[in-house]
């Protein structure tokens, strides 16, 4: 599956890094990514970088319990590069990130997916 396409392309440069600084919940998904049973990307933020990458920044759980919460995914802030995304495998049949094509770029706050989810804090 193509992480990036030309509309997520078009909506990251009008969310450069940083351009949502301080919204934290209130901020604005342009692409989710997810992989493994859990793993979850809410992207907000990104630059190009030289060479073609992407430093992208957002909301991001890797499905693991979070120790202050009993029965809840550890999730926070945090970068990832798209090369990185694009060479995970998740076992044991190697898949890898799966772009989330119905998360349409501005559509959803970070707050309105994270905490729908049960693991995350409404039950």
């Amino acid at each position: 599956m193509q992480l990036m396409t030309a509309e997520i392309e078009k909506a990251l440069k009008k969310n450069p890094l940083y351009s949502q600084d301080g919204k934290g919940g209130d901020s604005k998904i342009v692409v989710k990514y997810f992989g493994g049973s859990a793993a979850t990307w809410l992207i907000t933020e990104g630059e190009p970088e030289p060479g073609g990458d992407w430093l992208l920044y957002g909301f991001v759980t890797l499905g693991l319990p979070d120790d202050f919460a009993p029965g809840k995914l550890l999730w926070e802030w945090g970068y990832v590069r798209l090369s990185e995304l694009q060479s995970l495998r998740f076992p044991p049949f190697g898949l890898g990130v799966e772009r989330d094509i119905l998360v349409e770029p501005g559509k959803y706050k970070v707050k309105d997916e994270v905490f729908m989810c049960r693991q995350y804090g409404r039950d």
